[in-house]
């Protein structure tokens, strides 16, 4: 008997950073994603084998189910295996039935999209092992990673959505909306080469002094408003510019189209942890050639990243 579980990918539009603070995002599910596939047997081990985007073993490792139930970690140095024993023993802490000692699995796991894209290898792990476990995957990730939780709302989500934390209540609002501007065909996803670590990124916002916070959120929750609502590219590209300056500000930082495409005609706009992963550009489909001619090949128009249900 085989089980299989799918996850959607992710992008953060509106909100990053703040989102952690209780700003309302904007948050896309993308076309790519993750899937899990489970067969069990009697052989008490666990074989995990994940494949990347070309079909080709990134990863794998064996685990005894034994060592679930009395917490015994893997010994080595790869992070991998450390940060797999950890997610799989937290199911097992909310489903003690998951996992069971005398059982063994043969687990594989299928990426569509480049692993170091960041468009959400961990959070898309979380929630389809959340769905083998039968258990919720915002405490899984809570208890795992952290974060802000957008990721793992767009993994079972096949629609854009708003999402935001009420952190003194613990609690997460998700609501499904639409995003597909009219001017669409002028927006392109480009990937900037340098995968950004979540959990840094998440440590670098925390460290910082963050001055004018709840202003910042409440410009933030008008602009996430506004950009969905925006029918006219210029006036999408002046939000996303606010957005930019402003989270620039909150962070002590240069926006990226300052950073890197300071001679670019339309709208560079971060996406998640600043640096590195995607950014969001406004132009014609020829306009791309500039970001070309720079060296970053991967660019993907908006009908080709977001779900299409």
């Amino acid at each position: 008997m085989k089980q299989s579980f799918y996850s959607n990918g992710k992008l953060l539009i509106t909100g990053e950073y703040v989102v952690l603070d209780g700003a309302k995002a904007l948050a896309i599910p993308t076309q790519k994603g993750q899937s899990l596939e489970v067969k069990e047997n009697n052989t008490g081990i666990l074989t995990w084998n994940s494949f990347d985007h070309n079909a080709q073993i990134w990863y794998s490792t064996q685990i005894a189910t034994k060592d679930f139930s009395n917490n015994i970690a893997p010994k080595g140095n790869s992070k991998f295996d450390t940060t797999l024993f950890k997610i799989l023993w937290t199911a097992k802490q909310y489903n003690p039935t998951f996992l069971i000692q005398n059982k063994g699995y043969e687990i594989e796991t299928y990426l569509t999209f480049d692993r170091l894209w960041g468009l959400g290898t961990s959070s898309t792990l979380i929630n389809n092992i959340a769905q083998w476990a039968k258990i919720n995957p915002f405490q899984l990730l809570h208890q795992s990673f952290g974060g802000s939780g957008y990721d793992i709302a767009c993994a079972s989500n096949n629609t854009p959505i708003f999402y935001q934390l009420n952190k003194n209540k613990n609690t997460t609002k998700v609501i499904k909306t639409t995003f597909e501007p009219a001017f669409h065909e002028f927006l392109f996803f480009i990937y900037l080469k340098e995968k950004k670590d979540s959990k840094d990124a998440i440590k670098n916002y925390r460290n910082q002094s963050k001055e004018n916070l709840s202003y910042t959120i409440n410009q933030i929750n008008i602009l996430t408003n506004s950009i969905v609502q925006c029918t006219n590219l210029l006036a999408f590209e002046n939000l996303i510019n606010d957005h930019e300056k402003l989270i620039a500000s909150l962070l002590k930082t240069t926006t990226v189209k300052q950073d890197r495409f300071k001679d670019y005609s339309g709208a560079v706009k971060s996406l998640g942890g600043w640096g590195g992963d995607f950014v969001l550009a406004t132009g014609a489909k020829e306009n791309m050639d500039y970001f070309q001619k720079k060296g970053y090949h991967t660019i993907i128009p908006f009908n080709k990243m977001i779900y299409k249900g």
